[in-house]
Order: structure tokens, then C-alpha cells, then sequence
């Protein structure tokens, strides 16, 4: 019998509610057309967007996680709108969810509305019991292993 994560780990007997990958609202996410994405210097353009005010919560006890976020990517027809990024990163502000999950559910949302040629996507977490952790995902780039 599998255990459910909020019985598999005991946190002092205590959680705070929170909720599931499900609250995350990748349909507030809107991009506008990239009018020079056929011209030399637009094909190569890298657009770099970054926050350090990201939270989420640990997926067992409920606890805020704060983490930066790097988003990279050069743009093919469309654009991410900065707005509905903002509001779409705060979704995640009361779900419980591993920061390897979130920034593969990230690259996979932010790939299916704008459609990049490349996306980069990092999220530096603040250190929870001493230990910090930086976690990336990448769309379009060929990934080796050393």
C-alpha cells in the first residue's frame, strides 16, 4: 500500500491546507504576436525574465518555499506577456509541489502558449534546512549527459 505524501513524512503532527497542481492557472498565460521573428537579428533575440518574490509551498507540510526564477528563451511568432506571467507565476503561491516537478510543469506550460525556439527555465530555491538548490529545465536545446 502506497503512502500518501502527508503520511509518509511526519512534520511535528502538523500541515498548513494547501492545494494540488490542479490550482495552477496556466490559462491566465496570454502572448502577443513577434513582429520580427523572420528578420536576422529578431530570429536570435533571447528575452530573459527574472523574480525573486516566487513562492510555492512544501507538498507534506503546507510551509512556504521561496525561490528566484530565470526564464529564457528566444521567441519564434510570440511573446509572453508580462502581466499574465506575473499572475500565473503567483498561482503557484499556495500549491504544494517539488520545485523538480514545478519547473518541469512551468516549461511545459510556458512551451505550449508561446511556442519558443529555445526555453531555459531556473529556479533557485532559498535554502531549507541549509541546503540551497538550483533547478533548470530546458525546450529546444539538445540535452547531453557527462
Amino acid at each position: 500500500m502506497k503512502k500518501t505524501l502527508q503520511h509518509q513524512f511526519k512534520a511535528l503532527d502538523k500541515a498548513i491546507p494547501f492545494k494540488g497542481p490542479e490550482a495552477i492557472e496556466s490559462e491566465l498565460l496570454e502572448c502577443f504576436d513577434y513582429e520580427y521573428h523572420n528578420t536576422p537579428s529578431g530570429a536570435g533575440m533571447e528575452i530573459v525574465t527574472t523574480t525573486d518574490e516566487f513562492t510555492s509551498v512544501c507538498p507534506f507540510s503546507g510551509l512556504p518555499d521561496f525561490a528566484s526564477i530565470t526564464i529564457a528563451y528566444v521567441p519564434d511568432r510570440l511573446c509572453l506577456e508580462l502581466r499574465s506571467l506575473k499572475y500565473y507565476l503567483l498561482s503557484y503561491r499556495d500549491v504544494g509541489i517539488w520545485y523538480e516537478h514545478l519547473v518541469n510543469r512551468m516549461l511545459e506550460d510556458l512551451v505550449r502558449v508561446c511556442q519558443p525556439r529555445r526555453m531555459r527555465i531556473e529556479i533557485a530555491c532559498k535554502p531549507r534546512g541549509g541546503l540551497s538548490s538550483t533547478v533548470t529545465a530546458r525546450y529546444g536545446e539538445e540535452i547531453t549527459g557527462s
